[in-house]
């Protein structure tokens, strides 16, 4: 669904998000999970995901044009196909051989998630030299490019790193959201923005970030290296911005939690979306806090109703500190 309410400029490029290992999601929402014993699930659903697949998801909602690369297991890729031509995206994956891997998630009531990830398909050295000369190729036509996600095994994290730095180097915007060694490998390519939480930061920096306060030192500490941008989600806690001129904070409404699910992705779509826009940075952190409290409240990921995301809006408080 396409909500025209919040329409990209006219003859606007495409965003290319970039899933470099993909999954099916099979989540289920029960109660409360009895490890050991046998669980009923009141409602579920497989879709295909990955957190490039999901940022790509939430911006067609918006209304963005989007395309989707990345590497796909070809036994898996038309579900992913189906779920673009829904969706009006241009599906520019890659085929590799096998299915994709598979995403068990179990959301309780409570608003914890359990998720145990399967392994996927074994990647050739011949998949990755494709996938560079596609993203190359694309990166001919756009500018804006969101890599979202973990890597698969076979694809080293100094290969990520190249390909942000070629981007990079080309003038490209790269928005970057990952985790553990690929996280650490892709900032050193300096990347337009960076996306990680609480955990993923306080682990790439080896102390914990558990208070704004913490979260601030970190992201001024990151944006000394050259970052442009660096934005810190923390939950309930919010969302802290950090730029070269300013500190901003988001705090976001109060909400029913279903499920915790595509959140960040959500507030990845959001911000990638305001900067499409060239909105200020308050009214994008705003936008962007705001969808991703949305997503919380339901179950799957994309935009549902846009008198709900208003609402939202108008309640996220966003202060310079």
């Amino acid at each position: 669904m396409t909500h025209s309410r919040i329409a990209p400029h006219q003859g606007q490029a495409s965003i290319v998000t970039v899933t470099l290992n993909p999954a099916l999601d099979l989540t289920g929402q029960l109660a409360a999970l009895q490890v050991g014993e046998v669980n009923k699930v009141n409602a579920a659903h497989l879709r295909p995901a990955g957190k490039g697949v999901n940022v790509a998801m939430v911006l067609a909602d918006l209304g963005a044009s989007v395309i989707a690369t990345g590497l796909v297991g070809k036994e898996s890729h038309a579900q992913f196909s189906a779920l673009f031509a829904q969706y009006g995206i241009t599906d520019a994956f890659v085929d590799i051989e096998g299915s994709c891997r598979i995403n068990v998630k179990v959301a309780e009531d409570s608003g914890r998630i359990s998720d145990i990830n399967f392994p996927g398909s074994a990647i050739h050295p011949d998949d990755l030299v494709i996938f560079e000369k596609r993203l190359f190729m694309l990166a001919e036509q756009h500018t804006v490019f969101v890599f979202a996600g973990s890597l698969p095994e076979q694809l080293p994290p100094e290969t990520l790193q190249r390909w942000l730095t070629h981007l990079s180097n080309q003038g490209k915007q790269v928005i970057f959201d990952s985790s553990g060694d690929a996280f650490a490998a892709g900032i050193r390519a300096l990347p337009f923005l960076i996306k990680p939480n609480e955990s993923e930061l306080g682990e790439y920096l080896n102390a914990p970030i558990d208070t704004l306060a913490q979260a601030k030192r970190a992201a001024v500490e990151l944006s000394q290296t050259g970052l442009s941008h660096v934005v810190v989600s923390m939950g309930e806690k919010g969302v802290l911005w950090q730029s070269a001129q300013q500190t901003l904070h988001a705090t976001p409404p109060a909400v029913p939690i279903a499920s915790t699910v595509g959140a960040g992705d959500t507030l990845v779509a959001g911000l990638t979306f305001g900067h499409l826009q060239d909105w200020e940075m308050e009214k994008t952190l705003q936008f962007a806090t705001a969808l991703s409290a949305m997503a919380v409240s339901q179950l799957g990921v994309g935009m549902k109703d846009d008198n709900t995301l208003d609402e939202l809006i108008a309640r996220t408080v966003v202060t310079s500190l």
